[in-house]
C-alpha cells in the first residue's frame, strides 16, 4: 500500500510540475524522439502522465486498503482507473487548448462604421478627433473630413488613413 501511495504523490508533484514548466516537457518529448511524436499530440504531456500515475497509485492504495487484494489485482485497478483519468485529461486539455475563437478585431474594420467627433475637424484637410467602437471598446482616432465637422456631430467612416488615423464624412438627418 505504501508504493501505492508513493505513487500518488508523485503523479501529484508530475501536476505541479506541470503547472509551473508548462510545455517543457513536450519540447523535451520532441527533442529526443525527433519529431516522430506528432501523431500522439498530447498523450505524452505532462499532466496525461500526472494523471494516470496518481490514479494508478491512489486507486491501487485504495483497493488494497479496502478489499485487502493483492499488488496485482490493485495494480490492474489502478491501471484501468489511469487510463480513464489519462484519457479524461488528454480530451479536457486538447478542448482548453482548441482555438476557435474569433480573430481580433483591426482598424481596418471601423471602414463604414459610425461615430462622434470629439475635436471638431477643421476645413481644408486639417485633423480632429472622432470617438469610434472598435470590438466594443472606444477608441479614439484622428480624423480628417473634406469640411468642416462640429463637435458632438454623428460621422461615417469612410477610410481607414493608418492604424491611427481616420477619413469621415457627416451623417445628414
Amino acid at each position: 500500500m505504501t508504493w501505492f501511495l508513493g505513487l500518488g504523490i508523485v503523479g501529484l508533484v508530475l501536476l505541479v510540475l506541470s503547472l509551473v514548466l508548462d510545455g517543457v516537457w513536450e519540447g523535451a518529448l520532441e527533442g529526443l524522439f525527433g519529431g516522430m511524436l506528432g501523431g500522439l499530440d498530447g498523450l505524452l504531456s505532462l499532466p496525461v502522465i500526472a494523471g494516470f500515475v496518481s490514479a494508478l497509485g491512489f486507486t491501487g492504495a485504495i483497493t488494497t486498503g479496502v478489499t485487502g487484494a493483492g499488488a496485482g489485482a490493485a495494480t490492474g485497478a489502478g491501471a484501468a482507473a489511469g487510463v480513464v483519468v489519462a484519457w479524461l485529461t488528454w480530451k479536457a486539455s486538447r478542448a482548453l487548448m482548441r482555438d476557435d475563437a474569433a480573430p481580433a478585431p483591426r482598424s481596418g474594420d471601423l471602414t463604414g462604421s459610425s461615430g462622434s467627433v470629439v475635436t471638431a475637424i477643421p476645413a481644408g484637410g486639417g485633423y480632429g478627433e472622432v470617438l469610434l467602437y472598435l470590438g466594443g471598446q472606444p477608441v479614439k482616432y484622428a480624423a480628417r473630413a473634406t469640411g468642416p465637422v462640429p463637435h458632438g456631430a454623428e460621422v461615417w467612416v469612410e477610410a481607414v488613413l493608418s492604424p491611427t488615423s481616420v477619413a469621415v464624412r457627416a451623417v445628414d438627418r
